[in-house]
């Protein structure tokens, strides 16, 4: 059988730029191992943080070297030029963490060049992405969550009449402690906990910069468990892992610094919990459409065994320490055979 070509598309117009790099390295070292050294050619394509594509030499240096090309040098192109080896894919693997890569932009325009793509399609993808659409759907799915509420930027930086009015809604619907999120930002970007009035004003202020969909979500003590999900029609989970760390609460510089946080895998869980997060898990995946791969959170609340969905991420971190294919690893699936079922997966579809 001919190798097929895998369009490895990293980068990208968002602030998870540079780990979105890290993943496509994984990705491709797992694509060049073992049996898929027969199965599979690789071509990468980088796009740049201005939403530049680059392929050949350029790309391969950025996926070597881990450093993002700067924007300074003009590409002496349109915007929309895309490389000649665009003709030349078979399947593309987007690995294309947060903005304009997991939330139905990049995978619009796949869809658009008709050909398999790795991951969830463009409904899938924007309902996830979008956290007050996303719980939304969990809410008609039946899944418990937190008490949140949703409000829009022009609420937040509207009559200054208006906004303490809209700070007393929320804390006597929501209370303290609470999160202030920006709705369409991933790996906890903008994202504050608030335990007065004033830090609350302040994080509304903060996620309105980001995006004009905000979501606040009632704070819970529990243990933050997550489940990875594989398939498309019938789907499968993972076991579970659970994350520990001793910051306030799971933001960006705890996810991606080394030794602030821990993972452990197999989670240490009561067997109905365990039974209970991967069925919630296969039920949130399915209800936003889904596919090919998910990673799915949880909050688990020992003292009373209540589980409750936080959210549903279609393009986790997938370097070698991430989440994802650790979970998939411990469950049976090594990281190589994982990208193979993926791209299975994206055939299939």
């Amino acid at each position: 059988m001919s190798q097929k070509r895998i369009g490895l598309l990293f980068g990208g117009c968002s602030g998870e730029h540079e780990v979105s790099i890290v993943s496509a390295k994984a990705i491709a070292t797992a694509l060049q191992t073992g049996e898929n050294r027969d199965r599979y050619q690789v071509i990468p394509f980088y796009i740049r943080k201005d939403g530049y594509w680059y392929a050949q030499e350029t790309a391969t240096q950025v996926l070597d070297s881990g450093t993002p090309l700067s924007t300074d040098t003009p590409p002496g192109r349109s915007l929309w030029e895309f490389p000649k080896q665009v003709n030349e894919i078979d399947v593309w693997f987007p690995i294309l963490h947060g903005p304009n890569g997991e939330d139905g932009s990049i995978q619009g325009l796949l869809q658009l060049m008709k050909l398999p793509y790795v991951g969830s399609g463009i409904v899938g993808s924007a309902v996830s992405m979008d956290k007050i659409a996303m719980k939304m759907v969990f809410a008609q799915a039946g899944l418990a969550q937190v008490k949140y509420k949703a409000v829009t930027r022009a609420q937040v930086w509207s009559n200054p009449c208006v906004f303490p009015k809209l700070c007393d809604e929320i804390e006597a619907e929501i209370g303290y402690p609470c999160f202030v999120k920006p709705a369409n930002l991933g790996s906890s970007v903008g994202i504050a906990k608030v335990r007065s009035r004033q830090e609350l004003e302040t994080a509304l202020d903060n996620a309105a910069s980001y995006d004009r969909r905000i979501i606040i979500e009632a704070g819970v003590t529990a243990r933050e468990v997550e489940c990875a999900v594989l398939g498309n029609d019938y789907p499968k989970a993972s076991v579970i892992g659970e994350i520990t760390f001793e910051s306030d609460f799971y933001d960006y510089e705890t996810k991606y610094t080394a030794g602030k946080a821990d993972l452990l895998i197999p989670a240490d869980l009561p067997s109905e919990v365990r039974d209970r997060i991967q069925n919630m898990a296969i039920q949130a995946f399915q209800a936003v459409d889904a596919s090919g791969l998910s990673r799915v959170d949880f909050f688990y609340i020992e003292s009373t065994q209540e589980v409750l969905i936080n959210e549903i991420n279609t393009l986790p971190g997938f370097t070698s320490t991430s989440m994802y294919p650790q979970l998939w690893a411990n469950t049976g699936t090594p990281f190589s055979e994982l990208v193979h079922q993926l791209i299975e997966f994206a055939l299939e579809r």
